[in-house]
């Protein structure tokens, strides 16, 4: 069981965490909220020298000599601190010196969750409008000449002669084929600016159900879906089709995903449904907020692509056209609200958050 100074005993208490080091920047106490940020308990970081913690620790270690020849009384800033093999720690320090030459440095760390939520929400609005842009451009410009392509070789293959028709016409096929295929694609990616937003009283719920159904027809064995509903979410207005393609969109990925588990017979999904309070979007606050999260038991995201899962064009699996999650995110902005994702082996969450009335 941890020990700790009497005079120490009240930092327990609080939620930000709070390290005091020695004259050799050495910790010396670390209270309940730094052991749960720096995830050691207080018997392996003591005596550790703070800076060597991290993969940057050189600038807490200047700090730090700042604090012991009193050069502040007090120091705040904000720092992404790295650590090996875990995700780095984005934290806002206060670095407060000390009348104590034992104990000379004091250093409280909070981390930066509501900032680094809305500047990743800002970026990803702004990288959604870009792509939407680029995306129709980029459409009507494969469009434009497919059709010409598609039928100079409806053309072609009329002139062929008769003799060489047989071997010949493979080759024509072959491009009106993959016309074909691009027209295909460029219709998927032109699609949600195309379709109507129809506004009516959508049931979260019966959305959910509706593509509970259609994933348990298609993976009938092998997969659980789980519900975890909070029935008193109210309805609210919104595109009813539009929310179950893009509830659909990311419950199918996770099912792709989760092919071993369904051949092992413990694949999960689970649609779980709450009430969010005092939510922020697109900086605007709502004081409630559909909060949908569709969990999977599968492998995770792969690392490489894990920031750019909404990019159009950006797919884990092989043959996959990476339009699943773009459409999901263009739908679910359409409604005001926001996708967000956590990943790792084991548990992938996608969150679904709009304002509710």
């Amino acid at each position: 069981m941890k020990t700790s100074p009497p005079t120490f005993d009240g930092l327990d208490l609080l939620s930000s965490a709070v390290v005091i080091l020695d004259a050799s920047s050495r910790i010396t106490y670390a209270n309940a909220a730094a052991e749960n940020l720096l995830e050691s308990s207080f018997k392996v970081l003591s005596h550790q020298k703070l800076d060597t913690l991290f993969l940057n620790g050189d600038h807490l270690n200047q700090i730090f000599q700042e604090a012991v020849q009193h050069r502040f009384a007090d120091k705040r800033l904000d720092l992404s601190l790295e650590r090996p093999n875990r995700e780095p720690l984005h934290v806002h320090v206060i670095v407060t010196a000390l009348d104590n030459p034992d104990t000379p440095v004091l250093i409280e760390l909070r981390e930066n969750v509501q900032q680094l939520k809305q500047d990743r929400e800002e970026r990803m609005l702004d990288q959604s409008q870009a792509n939407k842009e680029l995306i129709r451009n980029l459409a009507h410009e494969i469009k434009n000449p497919l059709g010409g392509i598609r039928g100079a070789a409806q053309l072609l293959e009329l002139e062929l002669p008769e003799r060489h028709l047989k071997e010949l016409r493979e080759y024509t096929q072959v491009i009106i084929k993959e016309a074909d295929r691009l027209q295909t694609l460029v219709d998927r990616l032109l699609a949600p600016h195309r379709r109507p937003h129809i506004v009516g009283d959508v049931n979260i719920h019966e959305v959910c159900e509706r593509v509970r159904s259609l994933i348990v027809a298609e993976f009938p064995t092998g997969l659980t879906i789980k519900r975890d509903y909070d029935l008193s979410v109210p309805e609210f207005r919104g595109d009813k089709e539009q929310l179950i393609q893009a509830v659909l969109n990311i419950a199918h990925n996770a099912a792709q995903a989760l092919a071993d588990q369904i051949k092992a017979g413990d694949a999960v999904i689970t649609f779980q449904t709450r009430v969010a309070r005092q939510v922020t979007l697109a900086k605007v606050r709502y004081r409630l907020a559909l909060d949908l999260h569709i969990i999977d038991n599968g492998p995770g995201i792969p690392p490489d692509i894990r920031d750019r899962i909404f990019y159009p064009l950006v797919s884990g699996k092989d043959g996959g056209s990476g339009l699943g999650l773009t459409l999901a995110q263009t739908f679910v902005q359409q409604h005001m609200g926001v996708i967000e994702c956590e990943s790792r082996p084991g548990c992938t969450d996608f969150r679904i958050l709009i304002p509710l009335p």
